[in-house]
């Protein structure tokens, strides 16, 4: 579900001066920077035999360089009663400098600095995305007040029903419908589409995109906190809030290893020394090596800095995700089902077919029967209106006479002659399915709705109407199939329409007349025969759907419910991004794997090698610390595309 948030006006920090929103992000790594300078002058200065200023010069460098690390590990460690890893490199280094290896205890502050600061960088990288919307919405609007006049009002001000005035050049405040007026938008910011988009009256607008060209005044649908500009903010933010399973796994293990360590480390101070004959001095140098090199900080740095990069990765393509858990199971997905409508296909029927009698003109009785079909509200009128407004160069007629019979047809009187347009029943069962030659069967089988045109009892034409499938669905459903990942189609279409629009798209199979409670059925099912799911889809009927899969996918333009109850939403409405999403969660569970082995192998390597003596503070304090720097540079390699 999808998190509430404020509005933007509500959550927008205090302002800050320039200079100082160009340090902050980078405060850890100045003081890494810093420590490496006092470090460096230490050393300078212990070769000049000044062993006070250099002692100085190295605590300073403790304290500045290991403020931000020993801090976060004392307040996590209150707060949590437990040691962590921060806490380990503290004792560490403490440890290095009582025995007198100041240089070593150093310079690991530093390494440990620097990862810290690269850990930073990549949670600074993935609420770029949160920042950069957030600097989108205005926030101030300009409302239309009772007598006409506007008035320049904040954003949070505004309530469903307010009317708006909209400038050209100036981002949408917020989500509505124009009321008058006609512009482009530039909705880059919500779909990633970056051609400008007409609207005309009765158009949806939505807050953070641009109007480009013309003035017009919208009406408020939405209060500020609930615009798709705010859930697409909510969306980022529980993502980055929410740990992958793996990740959890690994902080709760970190807590128990840590103790382990501490007790392993209290016993090598003295065993040594009683069974090996080790001299005190060797003893403790030893225990600290093993307090630096057991440490698990890249084994902990495997997964978040990973998780939080392709989250990224992905919001920046139109891809976004709920949380690390639904990033991680997206690699294991067996197979997806699809909702037909508004996801295989474009969720409009379009104007295939026309066949008219002979004796009769084709942009004739289409003018005509687009003029009766602009009294109804009905899909498939407004599909022929449509269709007669793109191929004709005239004005729709004027009628006064039309009557609706509800799901039959309509019926109108133009210069005396009866018009009906409808189902075949309406015109006439057994004429119109003797028009032109079976048309209608052959229209039928190709999962096309079919109505037909008749003056004064006589059918004189049929229209063929289809729910177009969108031009990209085949490439996606390719894409899926190289993956070996099963595709199932559910639709409560008839066999007929279900079986043309599935050969159509491409898929492994499908299921026609399917009900909402129905489609749940299946879906577990699915999860019977394949084990990890997917759902894709974007109306209220597939909100049952979406939740019961392992994996619920909704298409960006579909409705609220769908958003709220899906793990993962296409802002773009792009299918082919299923498969760059499956894609992008493979490489990062590659990469996370990498990390790990990577990590524990090095942590083994460093123990064994101090337990036989082959390995000085130096280098182990290179080889653990740079193992970490190593793992999270790995893992920032998912914020390219």
């Amino acid at each position: 579900m999808l998190t509430e948030t404020k509005p933007i006006t509500q959550q927008a920090p205090a302002p800050k001066s320039p200079l100082l929103e160009k340090i902050l992000p980078h405060v850890e790594l100045i003081a890494a920077g810093i420590c490496g300078l006092l470090i460096l002058t230490g050393w300078l200065l212990d070769h000049y035999h000044s062993e006070a200023l250099s002692t100085i010069s190295y605590i300073l460098a403790f304290i500045i360089g290991g403020y931000a690390k020993a801090k976060e590990g004392i307040e996590e460690t209150i707060e949590n009663k437990a040691l962590n890893v921060e806490m380990l490199m503290v004792f560490a280094a403490i440890g290095s400098a009582i025995i007198g290896y100041w240089t070593e205890g150093a310079v690991l502050i530093f390494i440990f600095a620097v990862s810290g600061a690269l850990e930073t960088y990549t949670m600074n990288k993935s609420h770029k995305e949160i920042s950069a919307l957030m600097n989108l919405q205005p926030e101030k609007a300009w409302k239309v007040m009772a007598d006409g006049s506007v008035e320049l009002i904040p954003v949070a001000s505004l309530s469903i029903n307010d009317r708006i005035l909209i400038k050209p050049g100036e981002r949408v405040p917020a989500d509505g419908r124009i009321l008058s007026g006609e512009t482009a938008i530039d909705e880059a910011a919500i779909t990633g589409e970056s051609l400008p988009v007409t609207k005309n009256i009765a158009d949806e607008v939505f807050a953070g995109t641009v109007n480009i060209s013309g003035s017009v005044t919208v009406e408020i649908t939405k209060n500020a906190d609930e615009t798709l500009f705010q859930k697409i903010i909510a969306l980022v933010q529980s993502a980055q809030s929410e740990k992958s399973p793996a990740q959890a796994f690994i902080e709760k293990f970190e807590g128990a290893y840590v103790k382990v360590v501490l007790a392993i480390v209290v016993i090598m101070m003295f065993l040594p020394h009683f069974v090996l004959g080790w001299s005190w001095n060797e003893t403790f140098y030893r225990a600290m090596i093993l307090l630096v090199v057991a440490s698990p900080c890249a084994l902990v740095a495997s997964i978040m800095p990973a998780t939080l990069s392709a989250i990224s990765n992905g919001a920046r393509n139109g891809i976004l995700f709920k949380g690390g858990v639904h990033l991680e199971n997206l690699a294991a997905v067996q197979a997806i089902a699809f909702d037909k409508t508004g996801t295989l296909t474009k969720g409009n029927p379009s104007v295939t077919d026309i066949y008219v009698k002979e004796g009769y003109k084709k942009e004739t009785v289409l003018l005509y029967a687009a003029s009766i079909e602009n009294h109804s509200n009905h899909p498939l009128a407004k599909a022929i209106v449509e269709s007669a407004a793109a191929t004709i160069q005239k004005p729709l007629l004027a009628l006064a006479n039309v009557q609706n019979s509800s799901g039959w047809g309509v019926t109108a009187n133009i210069d005396g002659v009866e018009w009906k347009i409808g189902k075949a029943d309406f015109v006439g069962a057994s004429e119109a399915k003797s028009f032109h030659a079976s048309i209608y069967d052959q229209l039928s089988l190709e999962g096309k709705t079919v109505v037909f045109i008749a003056t004064n009892d006589e059918i004189i034409a049929c229209i063929g109407l289809k729910d177009i499938v969108r031009k990209e669905t085949q490439a996606a459903i390719q894409l899926l199939k190289d993956y070996q990942i099963h595709t199932l189609m559910l639709t409560g279409d008839s066999e007929k329409t279900a079986h043309a629009i599935a050969k159509e798209s491409i898929v492994h199979e499908y299921i026609a007349e399917c009900l909402p409670e129905q489609k749940v059925d299946h879906i577990k099912a699915l999860k019977n025969r394949y084990g990890i799911v997917a759902m894709v889809g974007d109306g209220i009927n597939d909100a049952p759907a979406l939740a019961t899969a392992q994996v619920g996918i909704a298409m960006g333009g579909g409705t609220d419910v769908a958003l709220e109850t899906a793990d993962i939403v296409l802002m773009k409405n792009d299918l082919p991004k299923i498969a760059e999403a499956i894609k992008l969660s493979k490489r990062m569970n590659r990469i996370v794997k990498q990390n790990v082995v990577f990590s524990i192998t090095v942590i083994m390597l460093l123990i064994i090698s101090n337990l036989l003596q082959a390995v000085d503070l130096p280098f182990g304090v290179i080889g653990h610390e740079g193992s970490t720097i190593l793992v999270i540079l790995n893992s920032l390699r998912l914020l390219r595309s």
